[in-house]
């Protein structure tokens, strides 16, 4: 118990409202935690920390912790955050977006951040949902979800963000739940340790606009649904195609230590500088 007033007095601004606006039973509370363990864990000074979040529910953790912070437009988060990584390369950067604030507007810049493997570490808190502004589906809403433009069922196909963070040459891929917390620390840790473009997705439910029109009858059931339907990467790639259906395997995807593009510039402007 100590250790938590101590992370809460140190590393959350006192003068914003609390408790936060979540609604009951969001995950994105309990990534927030997670994301604050796994700096205070690792040693980091919070004046070497700058978290950049776009818009939406997710966003509200610029708000709240007391780092250097940056609450940007709708889908540019990682935009600003590659500017502010190639102007300080020695911050630790943290980009905090929702599935359709990085798969949406801001897909793009998803894509080209892990081209470039540009040295920043990529949360994107995937609930299926447009939660903040009025449950519209997302990129990644399954088909057939019910919400507030497909009432009838969705008929588009989904993104995997692991499959698209990979595809597009991130240095590190890995998929988390709120379920299972003492992993999604862990990931996140990792994330922030490793050099390059690092992704983490987050599975965080929204009850409010995604789990009452799906067939949720709480959000405990949600959750429950997490640990049944997850299944860690090293056990699910033993599975026949038949034990793989309806599962999703959780756990590091990917993980490469290739310099990010700010330490190539740097070295190139070295290289040009003794060139005279």
């Amino acid at each position: 118990m100590a250790q938590v007033t101590e992370l809460i007095h140190n590393y959350l601004r006192h003068n914003k409202k609390f408790p936060h606006v979540y609604c009951a039973g969001c995950g994105h509370g309990i990534v927030l935690g997670s994301l604050i363990r796994s700096v205070h864990n690792l040693g980091y000074s919070k004046d070497d920390v700058v978290l950049v979040a776009g818009i939406g529910c997710s966003g509200r953790m610029a708000v709240y912790v007391d780092f250097n912070t940056v609450h940007t437009t709708h889908g540019r988060a990682l935009t600003f955050a590659t500017g502010i990584k190639m102007a300080n390369p020695s911050l630790k950067v943290i980009v905090v977006m929702g599935d359709g604030d990085a798969m949406s507007i801001g897909g793009n810049h998803l894509i080209h951040a892990a081209r470039r493997n540009i040295g920043l570490t990529a949360l994107v808190l995937n609930n299926n949902i447009y939660g903040m502004t009025g449950g519209q589906y997302s990129p990644t809403s399954p088909p057939g979800t019910i919400s507030a433009t497909s009432p009838f069922g969705l008929l588009e196909r989904s993104f995997d963000i692991v499959d698209m963070a990979m595809a597009s040459g991130a240095n590190y891929v890995a998929r988390g739940t709120v379920m299972q917390v003492n992993m999604l620390d862990g990931l996140i840790a990792e994330a922030l340790e490793n050099p390059g473009f690092n992704l983490v997705e987050i599975l965080s439910p929204c009850h409010t606009q995604y789990g009452r029109k799906n067939k949720f009858k709480t959000v405990v059931d949600m959750y429950e649904w997490y640990k049944k339907n997850t299944v860690k990467l090293d056990r699910y790639v033993k599975m026949s195609a038949a034990e793989q259906a309806g599962l999703t395997p959780i756990g590091v995807f990917r993980k490469e230590t290739l310099p990010g593009l700010e330490v190539r510039y740097a070295e190139l402007r070295e290289k040009l500088q003794e060139q005279g």
